[in-house]
């Protein structure tokens, strides 16, 4: 199976006569395609000879060849975030034909990153192949193009050059090229000093002062990168154009430095591993024929057999010899088959793609000039699925050598460390798919802008009494506290699977509460609803008889956290189940009523419903009564909802034109029209298609703790069918409906918790994972809780808007309530929804308040105002 003769003579690109029958066409790739694979028994050798390698070259052990280089750089540490200052980096050979330029300034504020300006040059080929003199002169004059730009003082600037070519250092601004890869080969530079040549091409081309501070490879850029969040990130790794690794090792293992105290990075120029012919047992007739047509014949064998300059290459000759055989494209091998460079590394990473390659790959290579049949495409992504896995395979083989390394010379029984990752490569494969997957969770302000907008729309048609996803229900609420209301009341508080009722003392000294919980059982809340109440007069009556209440009538305030359309205060029809109730018989219907026919049916119980409450009023309620300017409820828990003070005048269906009433926006229900289906995902869908209720409760499907659990798992049970999560294994636990708490997304995204206490949380799950496993998990549930609060912050930006306007102020300063687990025990939600509201609504000075008890509490509030009005004759 020799492609090179055939294939560089080219073939007439026509159909030829007697192609191979279908069983065997298959029989022929899977033989072609088998070179490609590579044992578990042959990765753990390349990890050994990799490993010796580098001890040897470490220990001073001569070498007339040797495959690695095991370079010092002279760097003595990692980052520790406290860095300061403006810095210009210069990079030549990191992505292959161009070079970069950045402006970089460090805050030295720990989390506080200000992004770099660069800008991208790309050099000319005969730049490349031409005099070391005309590359370095082009890279001066890139960066004084660069400064030009900016407003750069007449300040001495402080260079980083960053060099991605195997180099022998001798200090950190002292380095000289050994040999040139990348499709490099420029004259004059190999045995020099490339810091050197820089500085002279400085001094002959740029106005500036800048002062060549240290000469890196992207590898080690790579590792000085990574944040220091991530954990003692020690490990470099780059799969771009070339590869190359990078780690710190024990000083005094580096014979060469002749240093005995501290670690140094160590740069392993790995890309020449196998150059003594130690790969050749996984070496296949295509590597050798890319080999011979390179820049470097017999060179750089390990970097040809994974680096993004090489893998469009193979895949080409791949898929140009199964052609010739008649196996593809009807026996047709056009020019982009038969011309070096024909198929680049960004044609095979999207063709390989899982979700989309396969609806890609016919006008990929309709746009190469191929003419693909209906059958070729599922045969093509199989070639570049090949050539892509044995390379992640080699090239973890060999990090697995690195890490063994790191583990042998610290002696250390484990090993917690960071590895940080760079180049094309990467970036097309898991660290893509896991980018690809998680962009539509990342909302800009552009899009919260727009939320924010249709929720204003919405709220205005439901005010007016249109049609609108917004409800907008009046409370019959005319008054927060003010202090004044005093009294025993008892409240009853139903909106999720438990049911308290409570006795609320309010004092001259404040707010006394007494309360038991009562379980809801599952057949009962999806029973009839008869005995849904029957239960809850139960639970009262035994309350009532644990408190020595029993035979006595005091105000009750009835909190039901449900979806509710208000005739008066007592008054409350159920318009549809949420939160995973759904009895029988109550849609439609007034509760207060429901509730009192229960009463009734027990003998020897009176109680006085004076107020219905939502669990968003009660909240508002509670909070208000500590601080007047709370006018905004919030709960963010099981549900999400919110409600407000609207003015009368804007409320149809309710008579009058003065005054204030509260309004339950209902908020949860928003978008079910379809208004925020450009936000909405497919793992939001298959959530939404498993819930008892299809359809509704959009915006509650995408921020409540009832949903973000389950909106986390589709996402990781995605990942993990492409093989980016879990080595691809799909466990039992993660296929269960609700396994994946939202309580996890709390404690996994908890700043104090180590990766390794993230790790057990998941294992407990039955989800055996690596530290990227981990990592990428968190990544995840960062996504989804960052959206749901971003989405969250922009309806309470609404809100508070549409009161400052209602009241006609320039600025306005408010309170609002909340409630709700997910807002109370997630680390950064809080935080999230009120820098969402800052950058929404900038004219509203909004603080947040979390409520103690709302919907108890609160419910028992609305009765004392109600019953204080009633006393006062305003009612």
């Amino acid at each position: 199976m020799d492609p090179t003769g055939p294939i560089g003579e080219g073939a007439p690109c026509y159909p030829r006569e007697g192609l191979p029958c279908p069983s065997d066409s298959s029989e022929l790739v899977q033989k072609c395609l088998q070179q490609f694979k590579v044992t578990g028994a042959q990765l753990r050798q390349i990890q050994a000879r990799l490993l010796g390698s580098m001890e040897r070259e470490l220990s001073g052990q001569a070498s007339p060849a040797p495959t690695v280089r095991m370079l010092p750089t002279y760097v003595g540490s990692t980052p520790h975030g406290t860095e300061q200052g403006d810095f210009v980096v210069l990079e030549l050979g990191a992505t292959g034909a161009s070079l970069r330029v950045l402006w970089v300034t460090l805050t030295g504020i720990k989390g506080h990153r200000m992004e770099p300006r660069s800008k991208e040059f790309v050099i000319p080929q005969e730049v490349m192949l031409g005099p070391g003199q005309q590359l370095f002169d082009f890279a001066a004059r890139c960066l004084s193009e660069f400064l030009d730009a900016l407003p750069v003082s007449n300040q001495s600037l402080q260079l980083g050059f960053n060099f991605s070519f195997p180099c022998h250092q001798t200090g950190l601004d002292r380095s000289s090229l050994i040999s040139w890869t990348k499709g490099f080969r420029c004259s004059g530079v190999e045995g020099q000093d490339v810091v050197q040549l820089l500085r002279e091409a400085i001094e002959r081309q740029v106005a500036y002062s800048i002062n060549v501070v240290a000469v890196v490879n992207d590898t080690v850029g790579t590792m000085m990168g990574c944040e220091p969040e991530a954990g003692p990130c020690e490990v470099g790794l780059v799969v771009d154009t070339g590869t190359n690794a990078c780690y710190m090792e024990e000083a005094r293992h580096v014979v060469v430095l002749d240093e005995d105290r501290g670690r140094v990075c160590v740069s392993i120029e790995w890309g020449s591993f196998g150059d003594d012919g130690a790969l050749g047992p996984v070496l296949t007739t295509f590597d050798n024929a890319l080999d011979q047509e390179s820049l470097n014949p017999g060179a750089q064998r390990f970097e040809k057999m994974i680096g993004g300059l090489y893998l469009g290459e193979l895949v080409r000759l791949v898929l140009a010899h199964l052609a010739q055989l008649g196996v593809l494209f009807g026996g047709c091998t056009p020019p982009a088959l038969l011309k070096r460079g024909g198929i680049l590394l960004d044609h095979v990473a999207e063709m390989e793609d899982p979700l989309a390659g396969a609806a890609r790959v016919p006008a990929i290579l309709q746009n190469l000039g191929l003419s693909p049949r209906a059958s070729d495409a599922k045969l093509v992504q199989h070639v570049c699925a090949a050539v892509c896995t044995r390379a992640a395979r080699l090239c973890a083989a060999a990090l697995a050598a690195v890490l063994n390394r790191l583990q042998h010379s610290r002696e250390q029984q484990t090993l917690q460390i960071a590895v940080a990752t760079g180049g094309r490569v990467f970036e097309q494969h898991p660290r893509r798919l896991l980018e690809e997957t998680l962009k539509p969770f990342r909302l800009n302000l552009e899009q919260l802008a727009a939320v924010q907008a249709q929720m204003r729309e919405a709220m205005a048609k439901g005010l007016r009494g249109e049609v609108s996803s917004l409800r907008m229900l009046p409370t019959y609420v005319r008054a927060t506290p003010d202090g004044s209301e005093r009294g025993d009341f008892m409240a009853l508080d139903l909106g999720g699977t438990n049911f308290r009722v409570l006795l609320v003392r309010v004092a001259t000294g404040g707010v006394q509460i007494t309360n038991q919980v009562y379980s809801i059982p599952e057949c009962v809340a999806q029973g009839s609803g008869q005995q849904l109440f029957d239960h809850i007069v139960d639970c009262i009556v035994d309350f009532q008889r644990k408190q020595g209440l029993s035979g006595q009538s005091l105000p009750l305030g009835f909190t039901f956290s449900f979806p509710c359309r208000q005739l008066g205060l007592d008054q409350g029809i159920l318009l549809n189940w949420t939160k995973g109730f759904n009895a029988s018989d109550c849609e439609g219907q007034d509760v207060v009523h429901l509730l009192r026919e229960a009463i009734g049916r027990r003998q020897a119980v009176e109680l006085n419903v004076v107020a219905i409450v939502n669990d968003t009023v009660g909240t508002m309620m509670s909070c208000g009564y500590e601080d007047p300017r709370c006018e905004v409820g919030l709960i963010v828990g099981t549900g999400t909802n919110a409600c407000y003070m609207e003015e009368l005048r804007n409320v149809a269906g309710v008579a009058g034109d003065s005054g204030r009433m509260c309004i339950n926006m209902e908020w949860g229900a928003f978008g079910d029209d379809g208004s925020l289906g450009m936000l909405s995902t497919c793992f939001d869908a298959s959530v939404d298609q498993a819930s008892i209720n299809p359809g509704k409760q959009r915006f509650e499907k995408m921020i409540s703790g009832m949903y973000l659990g389950e909106i986390v798992r589709h996402i990781l049970l995605h990942l993990t069918s492409l093989g980016v999560l879990f080595r691809g294994q799909q466990t039992q636990r993660l296929q269960t409906r609700d396994i994946f708490k939202t309580k996890f997304l709390s404690e996994i995204e908890s700043d104090s918790l180590a990766l390794r206490q993230v790790r057990a949380i998941l294992e407990d799950l039955g989800l055996p994972l690596t530290t990227d496993d981990a990592l990428m998990v968190l990544e995840v549930c960062q996504a989804v809780s960052q959206r749901a609060a971003q989405l969250c912050g922009a309806g309470v930006a609404a809100v508070v808007e549409k009161i400052r306007e209602n009241r006609g102020l320039e600025e306005l300063t408010i309170s609002v309530g909340v409630d709700g687990t997910l807002y109370k025990l997630h680390p950064h939600f809080s935080g999230l929804v009120a820098a969402t509201v800052r950058e929404l609504a900038p004219r509203c000075t909004v603080t947040f308040l979390q409520s103690e008890d709302g919907s108890g509490k609160g419910a028992a509030l609305v009765t004392a105002v109600a019953c204080r009005l009633a006393h006062l004759g305003q009612v």
